[in-house]
């Protein structure tokens, strides 16, 4: 048997601000706890085993919900990644649940042969098959881990609360902030063309620079904050026409606002579009209305209009500011 480490429920001062830091893409890539067997509380024999991933915020957030709790922890090897995430791409899957259980000897550990799975872990792990490998039975327990101790009390079943899967606001502001810092490239090109545009230099440059600039640069920030919020109210099913369309009502409300003409309010309006369109396009990797086919299809569907729109909207912005129409 492997050795086991005993962790507490109670988060550190340090495990807090790993985790705000990753909210924000700070050591994101990094950010992960050893595969292998871990101890809350004194688990006996008997006590419970919770299968999770490897990403430490999941680690952690498992954990922080088992205090008063006596339970195994056994974590897979996700290459850093949260357990939805995992399910869908393999890597918190059947065959390593099942090397896992092996090569640690849980069956020396405990005198069960239970394990309890996250339920948006069951993409990616046959219970059938983990079975038939390893003689453990695979239970799916609920969406959330605040739920495990009722779950546990329960008798390991679930309620239809315990299976419902919701997204709401917090949760859908909560992957905003790395979508923004992951848009750097997006500000950074829209400060470089925005310099370009506002030539030649002058007394009225820093002024025309702004008028580019600010616009667009609240594209950037319709695409990745408006738009989580406000994703379960827009019509269309797809991300990129939902953040489209925020798209176009930002540049046609900043085109008012700077009194553009026919062709600058065009141009804030395609180039919008097409910003916020991509942005929350990214966003389909962190919602659960959607899946990895149909964010591959969107994909497939969408990069060639928001291109054609990016394009249009910039000859149509370097038209109306050298050209004055």
């Amino acid at each position: 048997m492997h050795s086991v480490n005993v962790v507490s429920a109670r988060l550190s001062l340090r495990d807090i601000l790993g985790g705000w830091g990753v909210r924000w893409n700070i050591g994101r890539s990094r950010y992960i706890v050893l595969p292998g067997l871990y101890a809350v509380g004194k688990p006996a024999p008997e006590s419970p085993v919770l299968v999770t991933a490897n990403y430490k915020l999941t680690f952690d957030t498992l954990r922080s919900e088992l205090s008063g709790t006596d339970a195994w922890i056994l974590v897979l090897d996700t290459k850093g990644v949260n357990v939805w995430c995992a399910a869908g791409k393999g890597t918190f899957g059947t065959r390593e649940l099942e090397q896992k259980v092996l090569a640690l000897r849980l069956d020396q550990v405990v005198s069960h042969r239970t394990l309890i799975v996250p339920q948006l872990g069951a993409t990616g792990v046959s219970a059938p098959q983990v079975q038939k490998a390893t003689g453990w039975r695979v239970v799916f327990g609920p969406v959330r881990a605040r739920d495990i101790p009722a779950f546990l009390a329960n008798g390991m079943k679930k309620d239809d609360a315990m299976r419902r899967v919701e997204f709401r606001l917090p949760e859908r502001m909560a992957v905003a902030p790395v979508e923004l810092v992951q848009s750097w490239p997006f500000l950074a090109g829209i400060a470089a063309a925005s310099a370009l545009l506002a030539l030649p230099v002058g007394p009225g440059y820093v002024r025309q620079l702004l008028s580019i600039f600010l616009p667009l640069a609240g594209a950037v920030l319709v695409g990745t904050l408006a738009f989580p919020a406000l994703m379960v109210y827009l019509p269309f099913r797809a991300f990129s026409l939902k953040g489209a369309l925020l798209g176009v009502a930002w540049g046609a409300a900043a085109s008012l606002v700077l009194r553009a003409s026919i062709a600058g309010s065009l141009a804030l309006v395609f180039s919008a579009a097409s910003i916020s369109a991509y942005l929350a396009m990214n966003f389909t990797g962190a919602s659960t209305f959607t899946c990895q086919a149909g964010a591959e299809l969107e994909v497939r569907r969408s990069t060639v209009p928001m291109i054609a729109s990016l394009v249009l909207g910039a000859g149509l912005l370097a038209a109306s500011r050298f050209l004055g129409i």
